[in-house]
């Protein structure tokens, strides 16, 4: 159905086009935006366009950051000889909340996924592998800057001591593009004298073994740990 106003029904139009967000919810969204008073509307339009305008891309780890080097590529109390490889900046926000890993991040921008036209040279793994072998590829295919001293040198942030890379932590999605990935990956790390690892895969905190599916299943089994 459209709306009586055209003014609301540009609104439910736009709204629909973000993720996750179908008309039904767009109306919805658009119902309680009318309802919000007049500043607080300015707020979320102000916080949208800040959002694109100051946003950057980290020239270290590629994951956003309001300057590069981000504040964790920067910090010199993260274990730097430890890099977690990710699919979105959205695993890095979701990682740190957990408190526990005190290493680096690669964001790759994306998983091989040849259905979707989406290669190797689609995705940021050159550049992980410049930052493995100490030797960084410093123009990405995209046109960005990848790690430099001088990423360091505009931001005014003294550059940590640089440390050769240990382990290779591939935290990407349990699914077929995401597997494809870890392979790509694995397979490029043979050349170089480093630990490439996997997060776990199996049964969820608070979970019950009759609801889970066979390949659930099989992943905790092969990823079962002495008590």
């Amino acid at each position: 159905m459209t709306h009586t106003s055209e003014t609301v029904e540009a609104l439910v139009e736009q709204l629909s086009k973000l993720p996750t967000i179908g008309r039904k919810t767009a109306n919805r969204l658009a119902a309680y935006i009318l309802k919000m008073s007049r500043e607080e509307v300015v707020e979320i339009a102000k916080a949208m366009v800040a959002a694109k305008d100051r946003v950057v891309t980290c020239q270290v780890c590629f994951n956003v950051a309001d300057y590069s080097p981000c504040p964790i590529c920067a910090s010199h109390r993260r274990d730097r000889s430890v890099v977690c490889v990710v699919e979105d900046p959205s695993d890095v926000f979701a990682l740190e909340r957990t408190g526990d890993f005190r290493g680096l991040y690669h964001v790759l921008g994306g998983v091989i996924s040849p259905l979707d036209g989406v290669g190797p040279n689609d995705l940021r793994v050159r550049e992980l592998v410049g930052r493995i072998s100490g030797k960084p590829d410093l123009t990405t295919a995209s046109g960005e800057v990848a790690e430099t001293a001088e990423a360091y040198d505009e931001s005014g942030v003294q550059p940590p001591e640089a440390v050769p890379v240990e382990e290779v932590i591939l935290a990407l999605n349990p699914n077929v593009e995401g597997d494809t990935t870890a392979v790509y990956i694995g397979q490029l790390l043979d050349a170089f004298d480093v630990k490439v690892t996997r997060i776990a895969r199996g049964l969820p905190i608070g979970g019950d073994l009759e609801f889970a599916d066979e390949a659930t299943l099989s992943r905790a089994l092969e990823g079962r740990s002495g008590l």
